[in-house]
């Protein structure tokens, strides 16, 4: 099973160029399913057979999401397999996603970011790089891993863009405020070490997401606003206060580099549950 598994990786590395998150995904659900097949060949790998190891996945305490992923790791892993002809029938065609519950993203309200961009005090450079990581991130709404991966020669402060590489190494340009810009220029100029990389940890090198995460965590908490809130809040309220001033959600799908237009029109259901929250407030007859 495991040269199967190893061709369907350089598969997704060479052909699809699939980011490493994704492959690192993709691998350790893979590597799960051969775990679990054993000695047993592909060719009596059946339907049958793969509803066992779903069986066998639901036993742990996987979330809904997680066990979304593994299906379909499963089904292009058998679908690789079966158009490069290594196996006769696809045994995966067959099998069903569960329905997954669409949950809406929480978000903050205007006054909320504002604050919340105030948060780190900026007496010293490690307060003014948090600021910039805050100001970065709810001006372009990208997200935390594109962040972390984010180099000096991809700012341009003179034409405020953002050259960011997003999934599947996938390029777009976002613009930047001037907010985000001044907390940028006010974190380099107060930096000693020499480096093109955008945003430094303590001992000079990248910031790694878990990272970024822990930097946001520690705001939410000292601001006091919900705890069930995640590094995403600042890409959620992004898009949800572009729409609520008359952004067109093409242009937003284009500035969160969603592939498809279905992925942002979630944040309409955000918007359409402030707008009816309003409407019960203000009508006297709601």
């Amino acid at each position: 099973m495991d040269r199967y598994i190893d061709k369907f990786i350089t598969y997704l590395e060479i052909e699809k160029n699939y980011s490493r998150h994704t492959i690192v995904n993709y691998a350790v659900d893979l590597r799960e399913f051969g775990q679990f097949t054993g000695s047993t060949s592909i060719e009596k790998i059946d339907y049958l057979f793969l509803r066992h190891f779903l069986a066998h996945l639901r036993t742990k305490p996987y979330l809904g999401r997680t066990l979304t992923r593994k299906l379909s790791s499963l089904r292009s892993f058998f679908k690789f397999l079966h158009r490069d002809g290594l196996i006769k029938n696809n045994p995966a065609i067959l099998l069903m996603s569960p329905k997954r519950e669409k949950r809406l993203p929480k978000f903050l309200t205007e006054d909320e970011a504002i604050r919340f961009m105030e948060m780190p005090v900026t007496n010293n450079v490690m307060g003014k790089r948090d600021r910039a990581i805050l100001e970065t991130l709810y001006s372009t709404g990208m997200r935390v891993s594109e962040l972390v991966g984010l180099n000096i020669e991809q700012v341009d402060l003179i034409g405020n863009i953002v050259k960011v590489a997003g999934k599947g190494k996938k390029e777009r340009l976002v613009p930047i405020g001037k907010k985000a810009i001044i907390a940028i220029q006010d974190y380099w100029g107060s930096r000693k070490q020499t480096s093109n990389i955008l945003f430094l940890n303590k001992n000079g090198t990248r910031l790694s997401s878990r990272s970024i995460t822990t930097i946001v965590h520690k705001y939410i908490k000292k601001m006091s606003i919900s705890q069930d809130i995640s590094a995403h809040v600042l890409r959620h309220t992004f898009a949800t206060h572009l729409l609520n001033r008359g952004a067109d959600l093409r242009s937003v799908q284009e500035l969160l580099g969603h592939v498809h237009l279905s992925t942002t029109q979630i944040y309409t259901h955000v918007t359409t549950e402030r707008l009816k929250k309003v409407y019960d407030q203000a009508h006297p007859r709601a």
